[in-house]
């Protein structure tokens, strides 16, 4: 081979292969022509699962998908120009929702970039703050200094991705022509074997501040847990221990996985988004301290009702240094490792005010008698419900954002089944849904996504990956044929231009995008349908979608009433019980 091949294949096979050493073992790849000594040394490389789709936006969410699933950095891989870009949306989200992605953009070399150079764009720090880490890398050498640069570049781009907190990191590669490496000349290492690695500990609290905390631990009766999406999983055990060695209850997102699994769930509260509703009550239930692990949930009630709290202290717990604070109205941020935080601070228990709790647990409860009462027509609360319950164990159920997250957030009860409730809410969108659900899919778990029309209707190019590498999902489609959270909004008041602005009815026929991605469809009209449809789904493998039809107008209509009524109930049983 001759000195550029000889460069150019040296120096990115040894950036490869510092890469899998440390953890990045999948990659997903857009085909190109300027990232093509990447793309094939990956493909050459033992130790890597490739996925090829040719959808740079699709692949980008793809690979998040598979990166949430398996909780581990995931490649992926571009040429240059426009094609970087379209992954802009899904680093964005990964950056929001701490999720670790190696992005990897091919690029023009530096004689000719802004010269008019045809596919050439300024990809220089493309992501702006949206990245843990950006760096234009070297031009490919071979000197022994360099081949150590490649290498302690891949290194710390895959620790920072995993760092506290997570998030995408770009590496952007300036290639010369030719751009065929010697792939005959490569010799890897084993996929587990690097030269470098990073190894960091857990934050815990000095004994000052365990003291100060644990002071005012001490003098509090009423406090308030909140779990809210990205919580650590491992830590879950050691929060509901706390709780009940406190006597607080825990206001528990559906994204935190403290809704199901076999750990206590004696003080879980998850009903809170429906009876936070009646206002009437918010003075017998305001807390005196307020604990929160993760995110801020997604329930607007509970985010209306602590707004509207005096002030009182409020601690945010996080392993990273993140100002998670949306209604600014914590008091303190606690960096700490959530599992060592619920164990220092076990002190302070005593003389807890027991009704207090028992007052959280009496309102779940009869709100969820409410919301479990199965005599309300059909609408697509009732067939979140239906599919909730009909879920097999191990299952995942993916949430669009919208309608669907809301009514998970509503009709997902306390259960001791293993179901995973993922969604994106880093940046909230709907792009790219389906694309995360399908990378989630590769996680070998069962995966539900439930989403909307509009949703389905933008990210129906990811279906093509599942098709070309069969991968096994049931996408339930609720087809209110428009905009269904909008109508909950005040603009569905605006008639004169709700729907052409808002409603944006779109009268598709899923069953021809079933077709076209080789999937097996079913459509349902009626309550009874529903149930059938998803046990059928599961004697079929590749991609199932269930069109599920439903009215805007009457799923508006009767979640209020429901929601009313539950109010209704709430607020007799616990005014009443006060006089």
């Amino acid at each position: 081979m001759d000195e550029h091949q000889q460069r150019l294949t040296s120096y990115l096979a040894a950036f490869i292969d510092e890469l899998v050493g440390n953890g990045v073992d999948e990659v997903v790849i857009s085909p190109g022509s300027r990232s093509t000594p990447l793309a094939l040394l990956f493909a050459h490389h033992p130790g890597v699962k490739t996925y090829i789709n040719v959808d740079e936006r699709s692949a980008a969410f793809f690979g998040l998908g598979i990166a949430k699933a398996k909780n581990k950095p995931v490649a992926i891989l571009c040429t240059s120009g426009t094609a970087a870009a379209n992954y802009y949306p899904a680093v964005i989200e990964a950056r929001y929702a701490k999720v670790p992605l190696i992005v990897l953009t091919a690029d023009r070399p530096h004689e000719l970039r802004e010269v008019g150079a045809p596919q050439a764009i300024n990809q220089l720090d493309l992501y702006g703050k949206h990245v843990n880490w950006s760096v234009d890398m070297a031009l490919p050498e071979s000197s022994p200094g360099i081949l150590q640069y490649a290498k302690s570049s891949a290194a710390r781009g895959a620790s920072l991705s995993k760092g506290a907190p997570a998030g995408p990191v770009h590496f952007n590669f300036p290639i010369r022509e030719p751009l065929i490496p010697a792939l005959d000349e490569v010799e890897f290492s084993e996929s587990s074997t690097r030269q470098k690695r990073v190894m960091g500990g857990v934050r815990g609290l000095s004994s000052d501040m365990r003291d100060d905390l644990t002071g005012v631990l001490m003098e509090k009766q009423k406090g308030l847990i909140i779990c809210g999406p990205g919580l650590d999983v491992s830590a879950i055990d050691s929060i509901t221990d706390f709780a009940e060695l406190h006597g607080f209850p825990i206001v528990a997102d559906p994204l935190s996985q403290v809704r199901s699994g076999e750990h206590s769930k004696e003080n879980v509260i998850e009903t809170y988004d429906a009876f936070l509703k009646a206002k009437e009550i918010n003075d017998d239930l305001q807390p005196d301290l307020i604990i929160r692990f993760g995110a801020m949930p997604v329930s607007k009630p509970l985010t209306l009702f602590l707004k509207g709290l005096p002030e009182v202290p409020y601690w945010v717990v996080s392993s990273g240094e993140e100002w998670q604070d949306p209604i600014a109205k914590a008091t303190e941020f606690i960096y700490c490792d959530e599992r060592l935080f619920c164990t220092d601070l076990k002190a302070g228990a005593q003389n807890k005010d027991a009704g207090w709790l028992q007052l959280w647990k009496t309102v779940n409860d009869l709100s969820k008698h409410i919301l479990q009462t199965d005599d309300q027509p059909w609408n697509e609360g009732k067939a979140v419900k239906q599919l909730i319950e009909q879920l097999p164990e191990g299952a995942s159920i993916f949430a669009s954002n919208s309608m669907p997250i809301r009514d998970i957030d509503t009709f997902f009860f306390n259960t001791d089944r293993k179901i995973s409730v993922q969604a994106n809410r880093g940046a909230n969108g709907i792009d790219g849904v389906v694309s995360t659900a399908l990378g989630m899919s590769t996680g070998n778990t069962p995966l539900y996504l439930l989403i909307g029309d509009l949703a389905f209707f933008h990210d129906l190019n990811g279906l093509l990956v599942a098709k070309k590498y069969g991968l096994d999902i049931t996408i339930v489609v609720m087809n209110n044929n428009g905009g269904g959270i909008f109508s909950f909004l005040p603009q569905a008041s605006e008639g004169t231009y709700f729907e052409e602005l808002f409603g944006t009815p779109m009268d598709l026929d899923f069953s021809s995008a079933a077709a076209f991605y080789g999937a097996h469809f079913s459509l349902v009209k009626e309550e009874g349908e529903f149930v059938e449809a998803l046990k059928n789904a599961e004697q079929h493998k590749g991609i199932k979608i269930i069109e599920v039809l439903t009215n805007r107008e009457e799923n508006v209509a009767i979640h209020r009433k429901l929601w009313k009524y539950v109010s209704q109930e709430i607020v007799a049983k616990i005014k009443g019980n006060a006089q």
